[in-house]
């Protein structure tokens, strides 16, 4: 994490000298990116340590020289939904389970004990979504981006996007009904 740290302040010392930021994420984006990698698994004592990769992301595109996203928000929720997939494939399930209901707990204050119920049973389902369809998901309905955004960003199709949308919902709404939450 120190390595991790430092390799950050290197970069964010050229990205200030070349583009006079102090910070490539503004507040709003780093809330979002921190939704993002919450909701898709990543456990609260981790998603500091998220924001920060997807900052330093961001901080060597542009020490590389490459050109800033079009859509700044839009590709950091992307580069965070890939990290918690990446996180994902490194964790076993049934380690999970207990931090992510902790992280979306936190996320949204409690309004009711239905509400309470359909949000772990909403996060039952989404973690027994393939990855693919879990990060749509995500994408679509917690960090609000369009079907053609999700498209771009992933570099597939917009109804590849579509498909997993319909199938992940479906499945979701399969998994509610037989859990008699709704």
């Amino acid at each position: 994490m120190a390595v991790l740290r430092r390799m950050a302040r290197r970069v964010q010392g050229a990205y200030r000298a070349d583009h006079g930021a102090d910070d490539p994420l503004d507040a709003a984006q780093e809330r979002r990116v921190r939704a993002v990698l919450a909701l898709g698994g990543v456990p609260q004592a981790d998603l500091p340590d998220g924001v920060q990769q997807v900052r330093l992301r961001l901080l060597e595109r542009a020490a590389g020289g490459r050109e800033a996203p079009r859509d700044v928000s839009a590709w950091a929720a992307v580069v965070a939904s890939n990290l918690a997939v990446d996180w994902h494939r490194a964790k076993r399930r049934q380690e999970r389970i207990g931090e992510r209901l902790a992280s979306l707990r936190q996320l949204e204050p409690p309004s009711g004990e239905d509400a309470s119920v359909l949000s772990v049973a909403v996060a039952q389902g989404l973690d027994e979504l393939p990855a693919a369809q879990r990060q749509v998901v995500v994408l679509r309905f917690f960090a609000d981006l369009p079907v053609r955004s999700i498209a771009e960003e992933l570099g597939i199709p917009e109804g590849t996007v579509k498909s997993r949308l319909h199938t992940a919902v479906r499945s979701l709404r399969a998994r509610l009904h037989e859990d008699e939450v709704v």
